[in-house]
Protein backbone atom coordinates (compact mmCIF):
# COMPACT_ATOMS: atom_id res chain seq x y z
CA UNK A 1 0.00 0.00 0.00
CA UNK A 2 1.19 3.37 -1.20
CA UNK A 3 0.77 7.06 0.36
CA UNK A 4 0.01 9.45 -2.15
CA UNK A 5 -0.59 13.19 -1.51
CA UNK A 6 -2.59 14.54 -4.59
CA UNK A 7 -3.04 18.28 -5.33
CA UNK A 8 -5.86 19.36 -7.19
CA UNK A 9 -5.96 23.62 -8.23
CA UNK A 10 -9.07 26.21 -8.52
CA UNK A 11 -9.87 25.42 -12.04
CA UNK A 12 -9.97 21.32 -11.01
CA UNK A 13 -12.25 22.33 -8.33
CA UNK A 14 -14.13 25.59 -9.67
CA UNK A 15 -17.67 24.21 -9.66
CA UNK A 16 -20.05 21.74 -8.02
CA UNK A 17 -19.21 19.32 -10.87
CA UNK A 18 -15.56 19.77 -10.73
CA UNK A 19 -15.75 18.60 -7.04
CA UNK A 20 -17.49 15.38 -8.02
CA UNK A 21 -15.46 14.62 -10.67
CA UNK A 22 -11.94 15.41 -8.13
CA UNK A 23 -14.14 13.64 -5.84
CA UNK A 24 -14.24 10.68 -7.75
CA UNK A 25 -10.67 10.63 -8.56
CA UNK A 26 -9.39 10.26 -5.12
CA UNK A 27 -11.62 7.74 -4.38
CA UNK A 28 -10.48 6.12 -7.27
CA UNK A 29 -6.60 6.11 -5.81
CA UNK A 30 -8.28 4.75 -2.52
CA UNK A 31 -9.42 1.85 -3.96
CA UNK A 32 -6.31 1.11 -5.64
CA UNK A 33 -5.17 0.52 -1.98
CA UNK A 34 -3.38 3.50 -1.32
CA UNK A 35 -3.73 5.79 1.66
CA UNK A 36 -4.82 9.19 0.37
CA UNK A 37 -3.48 12.77 1.68
CA UNK A 38 -5.37 15.62 -1.03
CA UNK A 39 -4.29 19.24 -0.68
CA UNK A 40 -6.88 21.55 -2.38
CA UNK A 41 -7.22 25.46 -4.01
CA UNK A 42 -9.83 27.63 -3.84
CA UNK A 43 -12.64 27.34 -5.62
CA UNK A 44 -11.99 28.81 -9.34
CA UNK A 45 -11.41 32.65 -8.91
CA UNK A 46 -12.60 32.74 -5.20
CA UNK A 47 -8.95 34.28 -3.67
CA UNK A 48 -9.12 36.91 -6.84
CA UNK A 49 -12.79 37.43 -5.56
CA UNK A 50 -11.88 38.16 -2.20
CA UNK A 51 -8.99 40.44 -2.76
CA UNK A 52 -10.97 42.69 -4.59
CA UNK A 53 -13.46 42.67 -2.07
CA UNK A 54 -10.71 43.55 0.95
CA UNK A 55 -9.53 46.38 -1.48
CA UNK A 56 -13.40 47.90 -2.02
CA UNK A 57 -13.18 48.40 1.83
CA UNK A 58 -9.56 49.46 2.21
CA UNK A 59 -6.90 50.41 -0.07
CA UNK A 60 -4.27 48.82 2.02
CA UNK A 61 -5.31 46.01 3.99
CA UNK A 62 -4.06 44.94 6.54
CA UNK A 63 -1.63 41.67 6.26
CA UNK A 64 -3.20 39.79 9.23
CA UNK A 65 -7.00 40.44 8.40
CA UNK A 66 -5.96 39.41 4.76
CA UNK A 67 -4.53 36.85 5.69
CA UNK A 68 -7.62 35.54 7.47
CA UNK A 69 -9.73 36.23 4.63
CA UNK A 70 -7.88 34.82 2.22
CA UNK A 71 -7.78 31.36 3.83
CA UNK A 72 -11.38 30.83 4.01
CA UNK A 73 -11.23 30.09 0.00
CA UNK A 74 -9.28 27.40 0.80
CA UNK A 75 -11.37 26.36 3.72
CA UNK A 76 -14.61 26.09 1.80
CA UNK A 77 -13.00 23.82 -1.00
CA UNK A 78 -11.93 21.65 1.60
CA UNK A 79 -15.23 21.09 3.07
CA UNK A 80 -17.01 20.54 0.09
CA UNK A 81 -14.53 18.14 -1.66
CA UNK A 82 -14.81 16.06 1.75
CA UNK A 83 -18.31 16.32 1.02
CA UNK A 84 -18.60 14.59 -1.80
CA UNK A 85 -15.90 12.10 -1.23
CA UNK A 86 -18.29 11.29 2.24
CA UNK A 87 -20.97 11.09 -0.59
CA UNK A 88 -19.23 8.00 -2.64
CA UNK A 89 -19.25 6.07 0.56
CA UNK A 90 -15.87 6.68 1.61
CA UNK A 91 -14.67 8.59 4.78
CA UNK A 92 -13.09 12.34 4.73
CA UNK A 93 -12.27 14.94 7.08
CA UNK A 94 -10.98 18.21 6.72
CA UNK A 95 -8.24 20.40 8.09
CA UNK A 96 -7.17 23.62 7.67
CA UNK A 97 -3.12 24.72 7.20
CA UNK A 98 -2.50 24.60 11.08
CA UNK A 99 -4.51 21.83 12.00
CA UNK A 100 -2.42 19.76 9.46
CA UNK A 101 0.42 21.03 11.04
CA UNK A 102 2.04 23.67 8.77
CA UNK A 103 4.30 25.88 10.43
CA UNK A 104 5.58 29.15 9.23
CA UNK A 105 7.34 32.39 10.31
CA UNK A 106 5.45 35.34 10.48
CA UNK A 107 5.45 37.29 7.10
CA UNK A 108 1.94 37.94 5.89
CA UNK A 109 0.65 37.29 2.33
CA UNK A 110 4.19 35.05 1.99
CA UNK A 111 4.87 32.95 4.73
CA UNK A 112 7.61 30.30 4.54
CA UNK A 113 6.95 27.03 5.89
CA UNK A 114 9.77 26.10 8.52
CA UNK A 115 7.98 22.47 9.79
CA UNK A 116 5.47 20.76 9.28
CA UNK A 117 4.19 18.19 12.70
CA UNK A 118 1.26 16.17 10.47
CA UNK A 119 -0.08 14.10 13.61
CA UNK A 120 -3.54 14.23 13.04
CA UNK A 121 -3.19 13.91 9.10
CA UNK A 122 -1.28 10.83 10.14
CA UNK A 123 -3.17 9.12 12.49
CA UNK A 124 -6.82 9.94 9.71
CA UNK A 125 -4.80 8.47 7.31
CA UNK A 126 -3.79 5.59 9.80
CA UNK A 127 -7.29 4.99 10.56
CA UNK A 128 -8.85 4.62 7.25
CA UNK A 129 -10.10 7.67 6.27
CA UNK A 130 -8.71 10.66 3.22
CA UNK A 131 -7.39 13.75 4.65
CA UNK A 132 -8.41 17.04 2.98
CA UNK A 133 -5.77 19.63 3.70
CA UNK A 134 -6.65 23.52 3.03
CA UNK A 135 -3.41 24.94 0.51
CA UNK A 136 -2.11 27.96 0.68
CA UNK A 137 -1.84 28.52 4.32
CA UNK A 138 0.16 27.46 7.42
CA UNK A 139 0.02 29.44 11.66
CA UNK A 140 2.91 31.63 12.66
CA UNK A 141 5.47 29.71 15.18
CA UNK A 142 5.82 33.08 16.84
CA UNK A 143 2.47 34.70 16.62
CA UNK A 144 0.10 31.85 16.41
CA UNK A 145 -1.49 33.93 13.63
CA UNK A 146 -2.94 32.24 10.17
CA UNK A 147 -0.31 33.16 7.31
CA UNK A 148 -1.14 32.42 3.53
CA UNK A 149 1.75 31.22 1.49
CA UNK A 150 1.32 33.62 -1.56
CA UNK A 151 0.20 32.25 -4.73
CA UNK A 152 0.56 28.72 -5.62
CA UNK A 153 1.36 28.28 -2.01
CA UNK A 154 -1.05 25.74 -2.22
CA UNK A 155 1.94 23.23 -4.87
CA UNK A 156 4.45 24.43 -1.51
CA UNK A 157 1.84 23.12 1.00
CA UNK A 158 1.40 19.79 -0.99
CA UNK A 159 5.31 19.01 -1.46
CA UNK A 160 5.93 20.02 2.37
CA UNK A 161 3.20 17.45 3.50
CA UNK A 162 4.51 14.45 0.85
CA UNK A 163 7.81 15.11 2.75
CA UNK A 164 6.69 15.28 6.07
CA UNK A 165 4.53 12.14 5.83
CA UNK A 166 7.06 10.21 3.90
CA UNK A 167 4.98 9.78 0.83
CA UNK A 168 5.77 7.41 -2.47
CA UNK A 169 5.03 10.66 -4.47
CA UNK A 170 3.12 13.87 -5.11
CA UNK A 171 0.73 14.37 -7.18
CA UNK A 172 0.26 18.04 -8.72
CA UNK A 173 -3.07 18.02 -10.62
CA UNK A 174 -3.47 20.96 -13.05
CA UNK A 175 -5.55 21.61 -16.12
CA UNK A 176 -2.71 20.44 -18.63
CA UNK A 177 -1.13 17.32 -19.26
CA UNK A 178 2.16 17.70 -17.62
CA UNK A 179 5.67 20.22 -18.28
CA UNK A 180 5.30 21.18 -21.86
CA UNK A 181 8.24 22.85 -23.67
CA UNK A 182 6.37 26.07 -24.04
CA UNK A 183 3.17 27.44 -23.04
CA UNK A 184 0.99 25.76 -24.60
CA UNK A 185 -1.51 28.83 -24.81
CA UNK A 186 1.42 30.64 -26.46
CA UNK A 187 3.11 27.82 -28.45
CA UNK A 188 0.37 25.44 -29.88
CA UNK A 189 2.67 23.35 -30.95
CA UNK A 190 5.12 22.85 -27.81
CA UNK A 191 5.31 19.11 -26.52
CA UNK A 192 5.13 17.19 -23.19
CA UNK A 193 8.03 16.66 -21.42
CA UNK A 194 8.40 13.11 -19.90
CA UNK A 195 10.49 13.76 -17.53
CA UNK A 196 12.43 17.39 -16.33
CA UNK A 197 15.03 17.63 -13.87
CA UNK A 198 14.58 19.22 -10.21
CA UNK A 199 17.31 21.73 -12.19
CA UNK A 200 15.43 22.10 -14.74
CA UNK A 201 11.95 22.53 -13.53
CA UNK A 202 13.82 25.53 -10.43
CA UNK A 203 14.83 27.05 -13.73
CA UNK A 204 11.59 27.36 -15.74
CA UNK A 205 9.66 28.11 -13.02
CA UNK A 206 11.79 30.54 -11.79
CA UNK A 207 11.59 32.01 -15.45
CA UNK A 208 7.89 32.42 -15.36
CA UNK A 209 6.55 28.41 -16.18
CA UNK A 210 3.17 28.69 -14.02
CA UNK A 211 2.52 25.14 -14.08
CA UNK A 212 4.11 24.08 -10.67
CA UNK A 213 5.37 26.89 -8.17
CA UNK A 214 9.22 27.62 -7.83
CA UNK A 215 9.03 27.13 -3.33
CA UNK A 216 7.37 23.39 -4.30
CA UNK A 217 10.40 22.51 -6.47
CA UNK A 218 12.96 23.67 -3.94
CA UNK A 219 11.16 21.58 -1.12
CA UNK A 220 10.78 18.36 -3.34
CA UNK A 221 14.67 18.49 -4.37
CA UNK A 222 15.49 18.96 -0.90
CA UNK A 223 13.87 15.82 0.08
CA UNK A 224 14.15 13.99 -3.47
CA UNK A 225 10.59 13.62 -3.31
CA UNK A 226 9.23 12.69 -7.32
CA UNK A 227 6.38 15.40 -8.27
CA UNK A 228 3.77 13.57 -10.91
CA UNK A 229 1.91 16.64 -12.67
CA UNK A 230 -0.78 15.49 -14.32
CA UNK A 231 -4.36 17.02 -15.33
CA UNK A 232 -7.21 16.55 -13.58
CA UNK A 233 -9.27 16.66 -16.72
CA UNK A 234 -7.69 13.49 -18.43
CA UNK A 235 -6.50 9.71 -17.16
CA UNK A 236 -3.24 10.65 -18.99
CA UNK A 237 0.26 10.32 -17.76
CA UNK A 238 2.12 13.71 -17.00
CA UNK A 239 5.35 14.85 -16.05
CA UNK A 240 7.71 13.47 -13.74
CA UNK A 241 10.11 15.88 -11.95
CA UNK A 242 12.80 13.74 -10.42
CA UNK A 243 16.32 13.88 -9.84
CA UNK A 244 17.65 12.74 -12.82
CA UNK A 245 16.36 11.64 -16.19
CA UNK A 246 15.92 8.07 -16.68
CA UNK A 247 18.06 6.06 -18.68
CA UNK A 248 16.96 5.65 -22.79
CA UNK A 249 15.10 9.06 -22.70
CA UNK A 250 14.47 11.26 -26.25
CA UNK A 251 13.10 14.47 -25.80
CA UNK A 252 14.78 15.04 -22.05
CA UNK A 253 17.81 14.65 -23.38
CA UNK A 254 18.00 17.67 -26.03
CA UNK A 255 20.21 20.54 -25.69
CA UNK A 256 16.38 22.51 -24.62
CA UNK A 257 14.21 21.25 -22.80
CA UNK A 258 12.06 24.25 -22.63
CA UNK A 259 11.30 28.06 -23.28
CA UNK A 260 9.82 30.15 -20.75
CA UNK A 261 8.28 33.57 -21.06
CA UNK A 262 7.10 35.87 -18.27
CA UNK A 263 5.33 39.36 -18.30
CA UNK A 264 4.92 39.56 -14.69
CA UNK A 265 8.07 41.98 -14.11
CA UNK A 266 9.39 45.58 -14.16
CA UNK A 267 12.51 47.30 -14.84
CA UNK A 268 14.06 48.97 -12.51
CA UNK A 269 17.13 51.58 -13.48
CA UNK A 270 19.24 54.19 -11.50
CA UNK A 271 21.04 56.73 -13.57
CA UNK A 272 24.42 57.98 -12.64
CA UNK A 273 24.67 55.86 -9.66
CA UNK A 274 28.58 56.28 -8.02
CA UNK A 275 31.32 53.93 -8.79
CA UNK A 276 32.21 53.14 -5.71
CA UNK A 277 33.20 50.48 -3.33
CA UNK A 278 30.13 49.30 -1.01
CA UNK A 279 27.18 51.48 -3.57
CA UNK A 280 25.70 48.30 -5.11
CA UNK A 281 25.34 46.39 -1.59
CA UNK A 282 24.04 50.00 -0.14
CA UNK A 283 21.14 49.69 -2.75
CA UNK A 284 20.33 46.29 -2.62
CA UNK A 285 20.09 45.65 1.01
CA UNK A 286 17.30 48.93 1.35
CA UNK A 287 15.71 46.69 -1.90
CA UNK A 288 15.96 43.50 0.40
CA UNK A 289 14.89 45.36 3.70
CA UNK A 290 11.43 45.86 2.21
CA UNK A 291 11.35 41.93 1.27
CA UNK A 292 11.20 42.93 -2.84
CA UNK A 293 12.20 40.06 -4.55
CA UNK A 294 15.03 41.01 -7.32
CA UNK A 295 15.39 39.01 -10.41
CA UNK A 296 18.14 40.31 -13.26
CA UNK A 297 20.62 42.88 -12.62
CA UNK A 298 22.72 44.67 -15.20
CA UNK A 299 25.53 47.26 -14.29
CA UNK A 300 27.28 49.11 -17.10
CA UNK A 301 30.70 49.95 -17.47
CA UNK A 302 31.79 53.54 -15.59
CA UNK A 303 32.37 56.28 -17.92
CA UNK A 304 36.10 56.97 -17.60
CA UNK A 305 35.33 60.91 -16.97
CA UNK A 306 32.63 61.19 -14.69
CA UNK A 307 33.25 57.97 -12.43
CA UNK A 308 29.25 57.06 -12.86
CA UNK A 309 27.58 53.82 -13.89
CA UNK A 310 23.64 52.60 -14.69
CA UNK A 311 22.46 49.50 -12.97
CA UNK A 312 19.48 47.96 -14.08
CA UNK A 313 17.84 45.12 -12.28
CA UNK A 314 13.87 43.92 -12.50
CA UNK A 315 11.54 42.93 -10.25
CA UNK A 316 7.34 41.48 -10.02
CA UNK A 317 4.90 44.49 -11.20
CA UNK A 318 3.69 44.15 -7.98
CA UNK A 319 6.09 45.45 -6.24
CA UNK A 320 7.45 47.86 -8.70
CA UNK A 321 6.12 51.14 -7.12
CA UNK A 322 7.57 49.68 -3.67
CA UNK A 323 11.00 49.60 -5.01
CA UNK A 324 11.05 53.19 -6.66
CA UNK A 325 9.65 54.11 -3.36
CA UNK A 326 12.77 52.63 -1.17
CA UNK A 327 15.23 53.84 -3.66
CA UNK A 328 13.98 57.59 -3.43
CA UNK A 329 14.33 57.08 0.10
CA UNK A 330 17.73 56.53 -0.20
CA UNK A 331 18.70 58.85 -3.39
CA UNK A 332 20.43 61.27 -1.15
CA UNK A 333 22.68 59.08 0.81
CA UNK A 334 23.72 56.71 -2.23
CA UNK A 335 23.63 60.40 -4.58
CA UNK A 336 22.67 58.84 -8.04
CA UNK A 337 21.18 60.85 -10.46
CA UNK A 338 17.13 59.34 -11.27
CA UNK A 339 15.36 56.44 -11.98
CA UNK A 340 13.52 55.17 -14.58
CA UNK A 341 10.31 52.63 -14.35
CA UNK A 342 9.82 50.04 -16.81
CA UNK A 343 6.50 48.21 -16.88
CA UNK A 344 6.11 47.32 -20.32
CA UNK A 345 8.68 44.37 -20.44
CA UNK A 346 8.79 40.73 -20.87
CA UNK A 347 11.30 37.64 -19.87
CA UNK A 348 12.17 35.00 -22.22
CA UNK A 349 14.60 32.35 -20.94
CA UNK A 350 15.62 28.88 -22.72
CA UNK A 351 16.21 25.90 -20.11
CA UNK A 352 18.34 22.83 -20.63
CA UNK A 353 20.84 20.75 -19.10
CA UNK A 354 22.29 19.93 -22.29
CA UNK A 355 23.49 23.08 -22.86
CA UNK A 356 26.29 22.41 -20.64
CA UNK A 357 27.64 20.85 -23.04
CA UNK A 358 26.54 22.05 -26.21
CA UNK A 359 28.76 25.54 -27.47
CA UNK A 360 26.70 27.79 -29.72
CA UNK A 361 23.21 27.34 -27.80
CA UNK A 362 23.41 31.48 -27.23
CA UNK A 363 24.34 32.37 -31.11
CA UNK A 364 21.24 30.21 -32.50
CA UNK A 365 19.26 31.67 -29.86
CA UNK A 366 20.41 35.42 -30.55
CA UNK A 367 19.98 34.92 -34.34
CA UNK A 368 16.38 33.36 -33.95
CA UNK A 369 15.73 36.96 -31.84
CA UNK A 370 17.04 38.78 -34.41
CA UNK A 371 15.40 36.93 -37.53
CA UNK A 372 11.64 37.44 -35.47
CA UNK A 373 13.06 41.10 -35.13
CA UNK A 374 12.97 41.22 -31.59
CA UNK A 375 15.65 43.65 -29.83
CA UNK A 376 17.16 42.02 -26.52
CA UNK A 377 17.39 44.85 -23.53
CA UNK A 378 19.08 42.84 -20.70
CA UNK A 379 20.98 39.13 -20.81
CA UNK A 380 21.30 37.39 -17.38
CA UNK A 381 22.26 33.14 -17.85
CA UNK A 382 22.97 30.12 -15.35
CA UNK A 383 25.01 26.97 -16.67
CA UNK A 384 21.16 25.58 -17.76
CA UNK A 385 19.67 28.87 -18.43
CA UNK A 386 19.81 31.90 -20.30
CA UNK A 387 17.35 34.45 -19.67
CA UNK A 388 16.90 37.97 -22.04
CA UNK A 389 14.86 41.13 -21.28
CA UNK A 390 12.60 42.18 -24.76
CA UNK A 391 9.42 44.54 -24.92
CA UNK A 392 6.19 43.19 -23.68
CA UNK A 393 4.29 42.84 -27.21
CA UNK A 394 7.66 40.97 -28.61
CA UNK A 395 7.23 38.09 -25.96
CA UNK A 396 4.62 35.86 -27.48
CA UNK A 397 6.67 35.89 -30.92
CA UNK A 398 10.06 35.89 -29.92
CA UNK A 399 8.93 32.13 -27.79
CA UNK A 400 7.67 30.71 -30.75
CA UNK A 401 10.79 31.80 -32.64
CA UNK A 402 12.77 30.40 -30.14
CA UNK A 403 10.78 26.89 -29.76
CA UNK A 404 11.09 26.55 -33.51
CA UNK A 405 15.12 27.19 -33.68
CA UNK A 406 15.69 24.41 -31.11
CA UNK A 407 13.62 21.85 -33.19
CA UNK A 408 10.82 21.78 -29.93
CA UNK A 409 7.82 21.88 -32.18
CA UNK A 410 5.98 18.83 -32.06
CA UNK A 411 5.41 17.01 -34.88
CA UNK A 412 1.22 17.23 -34.43
CA UNK A 413 -0.32 19.63 -31.71
CA UNK A 414 -0.95 17.84 -28.58
CA UNK A 415 -1.04 20.54 -26.22
CA UNK A 416 -4.59 21.04 -24.44
CA UNK A 417 -5.63 23.60 -21.73
CA UNK A 418 -8.57 22.00 -20.54
CA UNK A 419 -9.63 24.49 -17.73
CA UNK A 420 -8.23 27.54 -19.76
CA UNK A 421 -5.51 28.89 -16.85
CA UNK A 422 -2.14 26.35 -17.12
CA UNK A 423 -2.74 25.92 -13.14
Amino acid sequence: MGLIVQKFGGSSVADAEGMKRVAARIVATKKAGNQVVVVVSAMGDTTDELIELANAVTPIPQGRELDMLLTAGERISMAILAMAINNLGFEALSFTGSQAGVITDSVHGKARIIDVTPGRIREAIDSGAIAIVAGFQGISQDTKDITTLGRGGSDTTAVALAAALDADVCEIYTDVDGVFSADPRVVPAARKLKTVTYEEMLELAAAGAKVLHLRCVEYARRFNLPIHVRSSFSPNEGTWVVENHPEGGTMEQAIISGVAHDKSEAKVTIVGVPDRTGIAARIFQAIADNDINVDMIVQNVSAAATGLTDISFTVPKAEGQKATGVLQRIQGEVGFASIIYDDTIGKLSLVGAGMRSHPGVTATFFASMADAGVNIEMISTSEIRISVIVREADVERAAKAAHSAFGLDADQIEAVVYGGTGR
